[in-house]
This record gives C-alpha cells, sequence and structure tokens, in this order.
C-alpha cells in the first residue's frame, strides 16, 4: 500500500484510511475485526475512529465510544500492531446536549449515568481545557492504548458553518466560544505528558486554520499537521483557500478527506447499468440511504443525483467503477494526504483498497477534463441553499 508523509511531519501514512464509523452499528464486532485484518494485511496503517463513533447516532444500536472499544479489543487481541498502525481519533466539538460527552465520565467512572434509553446521560460538549483532556483519557481507556498518534478537533467550539453550509452567518456567532488559545494549550499538555503524539483538526476553515496555528506558534506548541474536512467529487471548496493555506509552502497541513463517495452516492448500488438513478423502492436493503433516510440527504438532492449520474457513465466509458473514479480523483489531488473510507464488507474493502495500488492510481487527463467539465456545470451540489441576511447591518 502506497504511503505518503503526513503534513510537516515526518509520518508516513497510508494514502487509505480506514474509517471506522459504521464499527458497532452496520458492523458487527466480529465483521469489524475482519475488516481491520484484512486493511492491515493489505499494507494499510492509517486508522481514523473518533469518541462519537459510530453513526448514526439515529440507529438504536448507537452507543458513542463503541467504535473506540471495538478496536481496542482488536489492539488487546494483538498487541503486537501497535506500533505499526498510525490511530487517529477526534474529541467532539459544540454541543448543548451531548451523550457523547456524558459518556466521558462513564468511561472513566467519575461519575455520570445511563439513562432509562440506556444511553449515557446527556452533558455539554465543549473544547474547553479540562474537557478536551477529560476526553482524550476516555479514548485512551477504550482504545486499550497509552497514546493516540493523531487526536483531532472534530468540529470547532465556535459558530462555523459545517457539514453541507457554506454561507458565514454572523448572527449565529456565540460570544461564549471557547478561545483557540485554551484549546491549543490543552492539546500542548497533551503532547507534553505523551498522551497524543500528533493533533489535527476537521471541518474547519481559513480562518480557523490561520488561527490554530497562530495560537499555536505564539506558546511554542507544535502545528497541527492535518485536516479532515469534506472532499468528493461533489463537494470541492477545498480546492481554494484552504488548500492554499495548507501548503507545503505555507503551513504544511494535510487533507484528510472524509466521505469521498459523497455517502455512498457515488458508487454503482444506487444507479442503473445506463447510469440513471435507481428508483428509490430499488436501492439495496442494507445499504446507507435505505436504513437511514434522514441521514446525509444533501447527497440525494435532484442536482447532486444528476451529477452521479454524470459521473456514472464517465466512470463506464473509462471501464471502472464510480467508486474507482471517485478514489482516484481524491489521488489526484496534490493536497490530499489521505482518503478515508469506510467499508462494511471486506468485498467493499478490497475494491476500494484496489483503487489506490500505486501503479494504476492515476486517472487519464481525458477523464480529468471529463470530471471538470461536470463540476463546472455544477459546482458542489451537496451544498445546503441557506437564507443569508446579505443587507444585514452590523453596526446598527
Amino acid at each position: 500500500m502506497f504511503k505518503c508523509k503526513l503534513g510537516w511531519s515526518e509520518e508516513r501514512v497510508s494514502r487509505i484510511c480506514l474509517g471506522t464509523m459504521t464499527f458497532g452499528v452496520q458492523n458487527s464486532e466480529e465483521e469489524s475485526h475482519a475488516i481491520l485484518d484484512y486493511y492491515v494485511g493489505r499494507g494499510g496503517n492509517f486508522i481514523d475512529t473518533a469518541e462519537m463513533y459510530p453513526a448514526p447516532a439515529s440507529d438504536p444500536r448507537w452507543k458513542p465510544g463503541a467504535s473506540e472499544e471495538i478496536i481496542g479489543r482488536w489492539l488487546a487481541k494483538k498487541p503486537e500492531m501497535r506500533s505499526k498502525v498510525f490511530i487517529a481519533t477526534k474529541v467532539a466539538g459544540f454541543s448543548p446536549s451531548s451523550e457523547t460527552a456524558g459518556n466521558r465520565k462513564v468511561t472513566l467512572g467519575t461519575g455520570g449515568g445511563i439513562g432509562e434509553n440506556g444511553k449515557p446521560t446527556p452533558a455539554p460538549a465543549r473544547l474547553d481545557a479540562a474537557s478536551i483532556i477529560e476526553a482524550c483519557n476516555a479514548s485512551l481507556k477504550r482504545l486499550q492504548t497509552d497514546y493516540i498518534d493523531l487526536y483531532q478537533i472534530h468540529w470547532p467550539d465556535r459558530y462555523a458553518p459545517l457539514f453541507g453550509s457554506l454561507c458565514y452567518n454572523p448572527q449565529k456567532e456565540r460570544p461564549d466560544s471557547i478561545p483557540i488559545a485554551e484549546q491549543v494549550a490543552a492539546v500542548k499538555q497533551l503532547i507534553d505528558s505523551g498522551k497524543i503524539r500528533y493533533y489535527g483538526l476537521s471541518n474547519e476553515t481559513t480562518f480557523g486554520v490561520c488561527q490554530w496555528v497562530q495560537a499555536a506558534d505564539k506558546i511554542g506548541c507544535p502545528r497541527p499537521i492535518s485536516i479532515q474536512n469534506q472532499f468528493s467529487l461533489l463537494y470541492r471548496p477545498f480546492e481554494g483557500e484552504l488548500a492554499e493555506a495548507c501548503a507545503p509552502s505555507n503551513y504544511n497541513i494535510g487533507l484528510l478527506a472524509w466521505t469521498p463517495l459523497a455517502g455512498g452516492m457515488l458508487t454503482n448500488k444506487y444507479f442503473n447499468e445506463d447510469g440513471r438513478l435507481k428508483d428509490k423502492s430499488s436501492f439495496p436493503e442494507k445499504c446507507r440511504h435505505t436504513m437511514y433516510q434522514n441521514w446525509m440527504v444533501r447527497f440525494l438532492t435532484p442536482n447532486a443525483t444528476k451529477a452521479c449520474e454524470r459521473y456514472a457513465v464517465i466512470a463506464k466509458n473509462a471501464g471502472m467503477s464510480m467508486a474507482t473514479l471517485a478514489l482516484k480523483f481524491c489521488v489526484s489531488r496534490w493536497f490530499v494526504a489521505s482518503t478515508i473510507i469506510g467499508a462494511t464488507t471486506v468485498e467493499q474493502l478490497k475494491e476500494n483498497m484496489d483503487a489506490f495500488e500505486e501503479a494504476s492510481a492515476q486517472l487519464p487527463e481525458e477523464v480529468l477534463k471529463q470530471i471538470d467539465e461536470v463540476h463546472s456545470d455544477c459546482q458542489n451540489p451537496t451544498i445546503a441553499i441557506e437564507t443569508m441576511p446579505y443587507m444585514l447591518n452590523l453596526n446598527s
């Protein structure tokens, strides 16, 4: 498996990162361990999880931290693997009421409780220093490890347009947001104590990246080495100013692309042989958009599905699956350090990993040109349409 440097660090990670968001809901522990075994057996060394995984939380089987626990039991069975894999996890960002935050105390045995629904008692999720350190300690315990290779801020504590939103609305700013300087100080404490080796950002903006770097430099903390943001054929805003800030000539922060298959829509399972979208009644029974019809619906908007239909034709004419086309597209971007792939079967994982084989990873120029033609006609079709007070007088 082809590996590359992650950001400014000397760490070499696989170009395909194994995402574990399905571990504990769509995948049983046995299935999850089989996926992990296949991934490392193929030479993969980069595993991504989060304290709030699995997802979605609407699944009745959901329990925050279950994905980390499954990985932890896999590591306990195979302790020789710990030095061979690069483990990344995340601390949850702002939420006024979060079972994930409540689960930290349950994990550590320091309080909290389990409600009548069998889930941890909710608590506010914030990114103050105490919360970051508590969350890290809980993740370490669930993962059954003494250190985390990459600790990521899952999303900001402050308001920012996220998860398909693009318009910044100053009316949504929160005056009580935790200063980034406090978050950096907590991260430095975790680095200095040996609990984490590196840290990264996630779902962050150019402004946020610059603020993190500035705050880190001020107190002598290492800069972030990665940023985990959404990027795919259907969502390409990163190619603009964020790519400039993260370029090797500037802050040298590697992109970890999440949902490169657009919530599964950039796969053949939702499309007919002619490239046309199937009727919803014909979607596979155990696929994401059948099981969770109110989750990631932005990938099913008319413009998004029209773009997918065109990508399906491009992939067919190029002699490859849609998933292979979408993943090879990520490989073609200079700023993508690693692409995060979640697979619910070993067969899916095999297809995805095959797309990253070094000898065949590059897309022909003609195919890249066809992709850009679709993008030019329908740029970022999954972005939410929001009411924006463009004429808002902030000085009134």
